[in-house]
């Protein structure tokens, strides 16, 4: 048996219809869709993949943003984890601990099996789908970044056969070729010479046309469609050839995007309450703004009586969603109106002084798509952001084929998550699933195990602090945790 999970970056379930998507719809036919699908908190690309390949939230793996502070060296080390080169100096300089639990590439190498990604994401996001291909000798593909290809006669020999690996296009032009290149060197090399027990073929869109041109917009849809037209030609095979092969088939994608409507300073409103906001800890910075959709706030002296006035800083202000600190006690966090970062599964090491969520509500965007937010960048409003807690944003797709699993175009309702899809394989290749996978085994759509769905249940946490009122909800099911919303008022 192997697997092969097919990504579509960025991409809301909601988008996935019959004149889009009609090869994603052609698998649901063809097998399970989990409608209620998530991911986890922060909706960032780069804390979703490594729970992908590691079956464990932030909190497990250590990945808590797209960017964060490294306190573990002196002086206090600025990470930007699309930097694929820093990436691999951290994870030797680390002797292997760059991610806190072991990934799925490592477990399978230690047991004798091969893993592959061909992926169209940034360099970073490359390779934290296998960060240590090198080291296994196993394939690693990037659609546009030659440092991030591993071993180097792959790279030659898909470029002998596809043609030569595509430069990124500009930020606003979507990228057709590099998902054309990434398909077709699949299907002509990886597959045919190397036969992987699990390949992640990623494709980097259509996040990237979202944040430029909007969640709904004409250029975002058609890189949808060029996309699925991409899968149509991998589901084209996996029926003529792979499903006989006993391919398992994946289809997912790490987050969706809601659109942000008003843009807003997190540095300047913290400037007007007499913190000093910079970009690194130094002589004149008393907090690090960590830039990005989720806030991110590291302090010089990240004492109780410092998070405690930075948390108060901010909740006053109308952007301000949920918010986040260390834990107090089983709820709490340390400053009065937060809650413990714990229950956002993000209680780790590298967390945050203060983590919040820009302010996110259920209004219908020019597009008609719903889910709209504050937002702290350089761009227009009207684009699609994500990393908060909004269910748009927290809501992924999940469509899964092939002899493992139970039905053709059945849809279970049951709470299902990024972290899940690691146990399941792991468990269908016959391996326990780790004690560092806080993910469950999909039982419920197992073609072989039993159909009963573990017990369910849902819980809500409050914070309050003046006006400032936060409400946090999440599903259990069994020992597994979901985190269904987060909002604010106030």
């Amino acid at each position: 048996m192997r697997f092969l999970i097919v990504s579509f970056d960025g991409l809301r379930p909601d988008l996935v219809s019959p004149d889009l998507t009609p090869n994603l719809c052609r698998l649901q036919a063809l097998g399970v869709t989990l409608a209620e699908h998530r991911t986890i908190y922060p909706s960032e690309t780069r804390c979703a993949f490594p729970s992908l390949i590691t079956g464990a939230a932030t909190a497990g793996h250590g990945m808590v943003g797209n960017k964060y502070i490294d306190r573990s060296v002196s002086p206090p080390r600025f990470v930007d984890t699309s930097d694929a080169v820093l990436l691999r100096k951290l994870d030797l300089a680390s002797e292997g601990r760059l991610m806190s639990v072991p990934s799925l590439g490592e477990i399978l190498a230690a047991r004798g099996r091969p893993m592959a990604v061909l992926a169209t994401n940034t360099a970073g996001t490359t390779r934290f789908f296998h960060h240590k291909a090198e080291d296994f000798g196993h394939v690693r593909l990037s659609g546009h970044f030659r440092d991030v290809c591993t071993p180097d006669g792959v790279l030659a020999a898909a470029e002998a056969l596809v043609g030569k690996l595509p430069p990124a296009p500009p930020e606003n032009e979507p990228d057709t070729a590099g998902q054309d290149w990434i398909t077709s060197a699949f299907l002509s090399v990886v597959w045919p010479k190397y036969r992987p027990d699990v390949t992640v073929l990623s494709f980097g869109e259509p996040d990237i046309t979202s944040h430029v041109h909007g969640t709904g917009a004409a250029a975002t849809r058609g890189i949808i469609a060029h996309c699925d037209r991409q899968f149509g030609r991998v589901l084209d095979w996996w029926e003529a050839e792979g499903r006989t092969e006993d391919v398992q088939i994946m289809a997912i994608s790490d987050h969706g995007h809601i659109t942000g409507h008003t843009r807003v300073s997190v540095a300047d409103c913290l400037r007007g309450a007499g913190f000093r906001p910079g970009i690194a800890l130094g002589p004149d910075v008393d907090v690090v703004v960590v830039p990005g959709q989720v806030g991110a706030l590291y302090l010089s002296d990240p004492r109780d009586e410092h998070v405690a006035r930075l948390v108060a800083a901010i909740a006053g202000e109308v952007w301000c969603g949920p918010i986040f600190t260390r834990a107090k006690n089983e709820t709490e966090g340390i400053a009065p109106g937060s809650l413990g970062n714990h229950l956002a599964l993000g209680d780790h090491v590298r967390a945050p002084d203060v983590s919040f969520c820009f302010r996110a509500d259920h209004g219908v965007d020019s597009f008609g798509l719903e889910g709209g937010t504050f937002y702290d960048n350089d761009r227009r409003s009207g684009l699609g952001v994500h990393g908060g807690l909004n269910p748009k944003e927290l809501a992924a797709v999940g469509v899964i084929a092939g002899s493992a699993f139970s039905g053709r175009g059945a849809v279970s309702s049951a709470p299902t998550g990024i972290c899940d899809i690691a146990p399941t394989i792991l468990h269908l290749l016959g391996f326990s699933k780790p004690e560092s996978m806080s993910g469950r085994i999909l039982h419920e759509i197992l073609e072989h195990d039993s159909k009963a769905l573990p017990h369910v249940r849902r819980e809500t946490f409050e914070a309050r602090l003046g006006k400032f009122r936060q409400v946090l909800q999440r599903v259990h099911v069994g020992g597994t945790i979901y985190i269904e919303s987060g909002t604010a008022d106030g």
